[in-house]
Order: structure tokens, then sequence, then C-alpha cells
């Protein structure tokens, strides 16, 4: 870009934005942002005034400076992962920079600015509005071609030909169909169909035999007759409508309302929408004669071809197999794959017969222009979704502290059930010396197992012995023998989930009866496997409690404290970390080592060193929540394992058990902790990893004199900026 330029219109800047689904923001020397059109709502989140703070003021408030240093435009990729071009033009006769993007073009930046709101140093910011109006771009082609937008318009800008401001023609690239130019911006419409058509290159559908779109008929007083180019234009308007309704839904009604305007547009009969999970497709939605059909792909979403069929517009053609055809003819389904960044997420596959060329291409380019819009609605849902796990293992958590012990079982199902919305729900705990599943607790029904019925038989033995959860939505379509007619169920699905711990299968809790209705499905076992942790370690507990043999519960209780030893909840560590690196959740891990211990020891003598170390494991057993484990790792030393923490969060948690420790009345002389925290991250996965920086900053707060709580990260941090300074 050319320099210095005059900023064109807000109008024009507006249309641009809008229709190439980029931010532009017009900002001057102190990082004000005086004009801003079609913003991330994440950059408007971070400077709600308009003025550039913190790290954004390192990027976009420097975009000035750094275009006028480099002599021309400028590219970045911002810390919250956003990409962006900006140039210096002029406003007013001040220099300003025009900075065009604020866009993901990655979606693993996105996916990380998921976690930081999450669980991270964006988690304060109400979700709904943080995500409201999420930028995803394609390619970087795009930022490009609007940024040179951007200076054509610019006046004073010289130009071979007039402004590309012109009457709407959307026509493939290969008619070269033209109209003259106007003379001024009367019509944006015209300019937002030409930026479509040159930025993205897309052609509108071939209109199909029995018109979707109505074309209104001219007045007989307009006299003007029919342009050839009137129909492929509303066409292009009414699919533009489309994709842009598309994020004011979720990504399920987004899936249906795809297949849907699709068959209609074309006339087919059979559609499926396939959804990535893991290694391979599942049928998440259906149309048409797809309803009473399941497809089963023999390709996994990261096939070469499928990556292949996306970068050159065209599907992949697969032939369905003999002993799959419902109808003893073998059919081809074409598969249009959809993804962001050469990554797969999802596919449409199409029965019917397909074997216009250009049709294909056209649906494969609806396929390509629509990823970023369901790549923005999977995401946002994700993070609605971990909203609502997260709250919900937060209130579970809560109510573990409120259980009253002699109706410890029974509370705890209720809970569980409560969560769950369930009418009925049952816990069966695994006795090792009848070896057989103990009902423990029975929620809604009296009469839940008949007199000689072995306990479980019907479904939670095979879920125990199998390790494996099952959720039914109609159980008179499963293999599984009816329920006896005396226990009355209302509803015919149901959720039953093995409960783990350490590797071991401990018991299995089963729901019925869901208050609202509906089936039990995926998001209920989401919810389930979020407090299953949490079951399972309040489960042990009184299962050790209630266990006869005081060996047992020896092999994983501090004989002294009272507490938990270092072999269990190094084992718990070990399924905490997993669960973490799988859905995403905070947790952190903290060392605790009572300060100058050996002196007390040998001052007061060791019964008297043995009476401190008890009053501090009540302290700390005292302080935490229901969810957290404690446990005495070794000599002076404990460790604290906190589920569904962040490291800020657990930094609060370790600064009360500090203070309540200190102003203890400790027989002889005060004693005071230093406590060292470390968070589960993406430097730190591991067990070991996780202990060894919690030992490190529990030393570090030993060398900055004791009685301190030191965070891993901050220890971490402050060293690399010494070793770059």
């Amino acid at each position: 870009m050319s320099m210095p330029r005059e900023i064109p219109e807000k109008i024009v800047l507006d249309t641009l934005a809008e229709e190439n689904g980029v931010a532009i923001a017009i900002v001057d020397r102190n990082g004000v942002e005086f004009s801003v059109a079609n913003d991330n709502s994440i950059c408007r989140n971070l400077n709600p005034n308009g003025e550039l703070v913190g790290e954004c003021m390192a990027f976009c408030g420097k975009a000035l400076n750094n275009s006028l240093n480099a002599g021309k435009a400028i590219s970045y990729t911002c810390h919250a992962g956003l990409e962006c071009r900006a140039a210096a033009f002029e406003k007013d006769g001040k220099s300003v920079a025009a900075i065009v993007g604020r866009t993901f073009v990655k979606a693993e930046n996105y996916r990380r600015a998921t976690e930081r709101a999450i669980s991270g140093d964006w988690r304060d910011f109400p979700p709904s509005e943080f995500f409201e109006n999420i930028l995803l771009s394609a390619s970087r082609d795009v930022l490009d071609e609007t940024a040179q937008k951007l200076e054509s318009l610019a006046p004073g800008t010289p130009r071979a030909e007039p402004p590309a401001i012109v009457e709407p023609v959307v026509e493939p690239p290969a008619e070269k169909t033209t109209h003259p130019p106007k003379k001024s911006p009367q019509d944006i419409s015209n300019l937002v169909e030409k930026f479509n058509r040159e930025i993205r290159g897309h052609e509108p559908p071939e209109a199909p035999k029995s018109e979707s779109v109505k074309v209104p008929e001219p007045k007989p007083a307009e006299k003007q007759k029919p342009q050839p180019s009137d129909k492929r234009t509303a066409e292009s308007r009414a699919w533009r409508s489309f994709f842009g309704s598309l994020l004011k839904i979720d990504y399920p009604k987004a899936t249906n309302a795809i297949l849907q305007f699709i068959a209609h547009h074309y006339g087919f009969k059979a559609l499926v929408w396939l959804e990535r999970a893991g290694d391979h497709f599942e049928n998440t939605a259906v149309f048409g004669e797809m309803k009473k059909r399941k497809v089963r792909l023999g390709i996994a979403p990261d096939d070469s071809r499928l990556r292949q069929a996306s970068q050159n517009d065209m599907p992949l053609e697969l032939g369905e197999r003999a002993k799959e055809s419902a109808t003893g003819t073998q059919r081809s389904m074409h598969l249009f794959p959809i993804g962001v960044g050469g990554e797969i997420s999802a596919a449409i596959a199409i029965l019917d017969p397909l074997r216009s060329e250009k049709v294909k291409k056209q649906i494969a380019r609806i396929c390509h222009s629509i990823a970023p819009q369901m790549e923005i609605l999977r995401l946002r849902g994700d993070v609605a979704s971990r909203e609502l796990l997260g709250g919900a293992v937060r209130r579970f958590s809560n109510s573990l502290k409120t259980i009253d012990a002699e109706d410890f079982w029974l509370n705890l199902t209720q809970n569980a059930a409560e969560m769950l919305q369930a009418e009925r729900a049952s816990l069966l705990v695994f006795d090792a010396r009848s070896d057989a599943l103990e009902i423990k607790a029975l929620i809604g029904s009296k009469t839940e197992f008949d007199t000689g019925e072995e306990v479980g038989g019907r479904v939670a033995k095979i879920v125990f012995a199998r390790n494996e959860p099952v959720v039914i939505t109609n159980v008179a379509k499963t293999g599984l023998p009816p329920a006896p007619v005396t226990r009355n169920y209302k509803t015919p699905s149901f959720l039953s989930c093995p409960i783990t711990i350490g590797g071991r299968t401990i018991g299995v809790m089963s729901f019925t009866d869901r208050a609202c209705s509906k089936p039990f499905d995926k998001s209920s076992l989401e919810l389930f496997q979020a407090i299953a942790p949490q079951l399972a370690v309040a489960i042990d507990r009184a299962t050790l409690k209630e266990k006869a043999g005081e060996f047992e519960q020896l092999s994983v209780t501090d004989a002294l404290t009272g507490l938990l030893n270092r072999r269990y909840i190094e084992e718990r560590l070990l399924e905490e970390i997993k669960r973490s690196n799988r859905h995403g959740f905070p947790m952190s891990f903290m060392m605790l080592d009572v300060d100058e211990f050996k002196s007390y020891n040998d001052r007061f003598g060791h019964p008297a060193g043995d009476e401190a170390l008890k009053l501090v494991g009540n302290v700390i057993r005292d302080t935490l929540r229901g969810a957290d484990v404690a446990a005495r790792f070794g000599g002076e030393e404990f460790s604290i394992l906190l589920p569904q923490t962040t490291v800020d969060e657990a930094l609060m948690i370790a600064e009360r058990i500090r203070s309540n420790v200190e102003h203890t009345d400790f027989p002889h002389r005060r004693v005071t902790l230093s406590i060292g925290v470390a968070s589960c991250s993406a430097e730190l996965c591991s067990s070991a990893e996780l202990v060894s920086a919690a030992d490190k900053a529990l030393y570090q707060a030993k060398r900055k004199g004791r009685n301190l709580v030191q965070a891993f990260e901050e220890m971490n941090a402050a060293q690399s900026e010494q070793a770059n300074g």
C-alpha cells in the first residue's frame, strides 16, 4: 500500500468489513480507536472504551508507528491469535493506522482463545458477550485483498480505471459480463456483490427447476426489461443472506438448516451431515431418505484425499458397499469436506446422482464458505458447554461439603440425580468380600430390585465388567431383557456409568426417568463424567471407612495425620491430569513444607514434632473444599490436588492455608509453612513435571524467607525475563 492516503468514508469501511468477514479499525498514534467496523467481540471486550491497553497496545496500538517505520503496510498476529494487516492513512490531516483483520485464520488460535476464556486470564469476561462476534477467515488472502481494496477506495489514490463500484453482476468468473460504472457510491449493495465475487471467487448456485427464490416482476410504469442477471443476483443474495444468518443459531440447528437449504435448492433427496468424532465420522444430521438410514464411512477425517478435495473445491466420490445397499443397487456417495486451515471437522454426504461438474464445484465452494461460520458455532457451543460443566462441577463440589455422614450414600446419590435431572437413580458399589455389587442407595423407588433378583444383573453388572458407560434412548430397541413391570418406569431412556479411581472400577451409578421427559444423551454423559472424579473420591473414602479390616485403609492413609498418603495422591494425580488434558479443565497442585521443622524436633523432641504435624494436617483438612485431595507426602511435606482449579484460585487457597497455620496455637512455638503451586498446562502435562514444578516453587518460597506462597508460573516467567534481559 502506498501512503499516506485519505481514509475512506465510514459507510465504505462498514461495507468492506461486513461483507468480507473482517474488522477494520482506525487507530491514532496514541492507541485510541475512533472508528471501528464489524469489530471482533474479543477486541471489544479487551478494550471496552476504545483505548488500547495491555498487550493490545503492543500490537494494534503500535501499528501506526510500525507501519511508518517500515514504509509500507505490515502484517502481524497479535497476542490473542488474531491476524491483522495495518497501513498508514490520513484522517483530518493526521496520520492514522487502518487495521484490517482482527480475524482468526488458524482454528488452533481460536481454540487457544476459548481455553483462555474458560480457564485462563479471560475467564472473568461473560462468554455470551466475549464470543458474540467472532471473526474467522478461511485464508490470509481475504485480508490481503481487502486491504488492497481499502487502498483503492481511498480518496486521492491514482487509478487506471474508475472505482470498483458497479452494477451488480453475479456471474461465474468465466462469463465476462460487464456494466458501465456509476460515478458515485449510490448503492452500497453493488459494492458488496462485486467484493464477494472478486475476493472470494464464489459462483452463485445454479437455479433449481422449481424456484426457491422468487424475483418480483417490475411494475409496468417502470418500463424496465428483465435483465438476464436479475435472477442470478437474487439467488446470490438469498444464499448470502442464508450464510449471514448461520451465526444467529446454534451448531445443531445450523447443520440441519444447511442440509435443508442445499436439498431444496438442488432438489436432492438424501443428505447427511457427518461430524468428526476423534478418528472417525458420526452422523449428526440427516435429510430426506437418509432419516431411515445410517452412513458408515471407511475413511478417516484426516485422510489426505479429503484434504486434497477441500483444496481443489471438489468432492470425494465413494462407492457404496454391496452389503450396505438397501435396494441391492450400489450407489455413489459424494463427500464434501468442511474445515478450516486444512483440518477437516465435518463433511456433507450426498447420495443423489450428481453428474454436473459445475454443481459439484458450487457445493464445494458453499462448504468452503460456511466452514468459518460452522467452526465459530462449534467452538462457541464448546465454550458454553464447558461453562455449564464447570458450573455444575462447582455446585456438586459444594454439595459434597453439606452431606450428612449418617445418610451419606443416599445424599450423594440424590445430589447426582439432581444434577442429571433424573427422578430415579441407583448407586451400586463393588464389595470385594462378596465379589458382587452392593446396593448403597436408591432414589425414586423402593422396589428397584426384586427379591431373588441379582443386584444389577440386567444392566449395572455389564457396565461394571466392561468399564464403559451406556446411554440408551429407547431400551426397547436394545437386546436387553425388559424391566419388571413393577418398576413402572415413565420413560424408556436410561444412563448407566461406571465409577473408577486409580484404575479400579469401584461402582456403578444409573439414572432413569429424566425429569424433562427428554431421553438421556451425550450431554448427560458428559455432565456425569465431569462430576465422576469427585464422586469416586467420596465413594472411595466412604468405602475405606466402612471396611472392617484396617490394613487396606492404612495402605492409603497416613497413620499420623489421618490424611491420605503419597501413593494414593500420585495415583489420583495421574488420573486427574489425564482428565484435564482430555477435557481442557483446569487443575492445580501444591507442595507444602513445615518451615524449620528439624530445629522444632531437635529442641522439643519427636513426640512434639508429631503433634505439630497432626495440627498442620487438621488445618489443611479444615481449610480445603470437598473435592480437594490432601496427603502427607513424606516427613514434614504435604501435597494437595485441586481439581477444576486455576492457578489464581489455587494461590488463594494456598494463602488461606498458610495464614491459618501461622495463626494456629502450637504447644511450643509458632509454626509456619512454605508453599509451592503449579497448574496443569501445555508445558506441565505429566504428573512428574507437575510435582517437580510445585517442588521448585516451594524451594523458591524457602529461599525468599519462608512462610510464603510461590507460583511456579510467576517464578518461571521472572527467570525467563532475567535470561532475556
